[in-house]
């Protein structure tokens, strides 16, 4: 079974950074796409950036120019390095992991990790 685990949120100052983590675990086969994804309560899951098994990359606009998304294929993580952290920030942060499996692709999602932008 296909777990993804996240780390690296907490608490941080306006202007702040974070480096979020998520490793995938528990597949033969290397994932696809990967992503982070955020939420507030009482609004719908948005998408934050998104990167390919080639590296291609796609940023959300209110995180161009601050967060960038990576990727180590040998330790199959991803990662979100959050610059100039705004208090609009403040979120709970999913990755996702998509991967080849014998029903088709399929989407698999970590438990979310809680990013707090604060004074």
């Amino acid at each position: 079974q296909v777990q993804l685990v996240e780390s690296g949120g907490g608490l941080v100052q306006p202007g702040g950074s974070l480096r979020l983590s998520c490793v995938a675990s528990g597949s033969v086969s290397s994932p696809k796409d990967m992503g982070w994804y955020r939420q507030v309560p009482g609004i719908e899951r948005e998408p934050v950036a998104v990167i390919t098994p080639g590296n291609l990359t796609s940023v959300a606009v209110f995180a161009k120019g601050r967060f960038t998304i990576s990727r180590d294929d040998a330790k199959n993580t991803v990662y979100l390095q959050m610059n100039s952290l705004k208090p609009e920030d403040t979120a709970i942060y999913y990755c996702r992991a998509d991967f080849d499996t014998t029903d088709g692709l399929r989407d698999y999602w970590g438990q979310g990790t809680q990013v707090t932008v604060s004074s």
